[in-house]
């Protein structure tokens, strides 16, 4: 089901929440809300969910108008299910009733699934491995499996758009990781469009096909995970995805000169957006170090951390705090000067 959002505007007492959100949800795509706390991105998610209504604009659900400033489809008479950060789960239900209550409240569920109700919900609880606890409530189960009941209660109707609002935020680190990979799961088996809301850029990255990034009410960038990533077009972009380093100086044409010293770097793709405020950016993995070189930036590397596989070392260039990664076997030492060289290809 396609989902179209048009100069979508939403106030609170004279806050402006959002600001003219265009974005349309292909079906069946699995697309991220990224951003930080209060940048808008759970106001959004609401209102496609039919929870609050805009203060201007539209929603349109699979061509039909459900929100506008003067009328709001109900929640319950949208194709939408909703999976909460809380979990949300009646304590006096057990797994069972809770993936039989939207068969039997669902004004969308389909007809052939509500008339074999026993063999859907013994389908549902198969798909999310909760078959063993069909019998369990919600005090007598770990948070993962609160949240496999959360997830099985939302797709049990076969909604064709499902709004996730953090789900995995209450989750230990382990445990989201596992989450990440049984939301994918679902995703591939249910054909539903997925409306994911999340602070961690992570999640965002690992599962999504399109990632919105919001920052203050208003849409920065929409793009795959690796445009976001190696193409981000704002500053925020640049540091909220992946935390770039950001390097000041001036384009001259597919030229950066740095403005420390006579060091010039070629472009690799950096977006015309930051090119104009006179910006080159570089990801932690794209610095090469080297012992210090002459006519190549160099630095003072102020803390090291062992990361496994890498050292990540934090560098002073010139007052400011550059963060590059470097392989196990290239080890450099805390007040050592290095060289910082960029380590880019046409790929990126």
């Amino acid at each position: 089901m396609s989902t179209v959002v048009k100069n979508l505007k939403k106030s609170f007492d004279g806050f402006q929440a959002l600001h003219h959100i265009n974005l349309s949800i292909k079906d069946g795509e699995f697309l991220a809300i990224l951003g930080p706390s209060g940048c808008g991105k759970t106001t959004l998610l609401r209102l496609l969910a039919g929870f609050d209504s805009p203060t201007d604009g539209t929603i349109s659900l699979a061509g039909t108008e459900v929100a506008n400033a003067k009328k709001v489809v109900a929640p319950e008479k949208r194709n939408v299910s909703m999976v909460f950060q809380s979990f949300a789960l009646w304590p006096h239900m057990n797994v069972k009733e809770h993936i039989a209550f939207p068969l039997d409240h669902h004004r969308f569920a389909d007809q052939a699934v509500t008339s074999a109700k026993e063999k859907r919900i013994l389908e549902v609880l198969e798909t999310v491995n909760l078959k063993e606890f069909a019998d369990r409530m919600p005090g007598e189960l770990s948070g993962g499996q609160k949240q496999r009941v959360s997830l099985a209660r939302a797709i049990a109707p076969k909604p064709k758009l499902l709004l996730m609002d953090e789900p995995l935020s209450n989750l230990d680190a382990e445990l989201r990781m596992d989450m990440r990979r049984e939301i994918q799961r679902l995703h591939a088996l249910t054909k539903a469009s997925i409306v994911y809301v999340t602070h961690d850029q992570g999640e965002a990255l690992a599962m999504a096909d399109r990632i919105v990034v919001m920052n203050k009410g208003k849409i920065e960038q929409i793009g795959t995970p690796e445009e976001i990533y190696y193409h981000p077009e704002t500053p925020f972009v640049a540091k909220f995805v992946g935390k770039a380093n950001i390097f000041t100086g001036e384009w001259k044409k597919d030229v950066f000169q740095l403005q420390q010293g006579k060091v010039t770097w070629k472009d690799w793709g950096i977006a015309e957006a930051l090119k104009r405020e006179q910006m080159y950016i570089l990801r932690p993995e794209q610095l090469k170090l080297s012992p210090k070189i002459a006519n190549e930036l160099t630095g003072t590397i102020k803390t090291k951390q062992f990361q496994g596989k890498e050292y990540h070392y934090s560098i002073e260039v010139n007052g400011q705090v550059i963060i590059a990664h470097a392989p196990i076997l290239e080890q450099y030492h805390v007040g050592e000067e290095v060289a910082l060289i960029p380590m880019i290809s046409d790929e990126s």
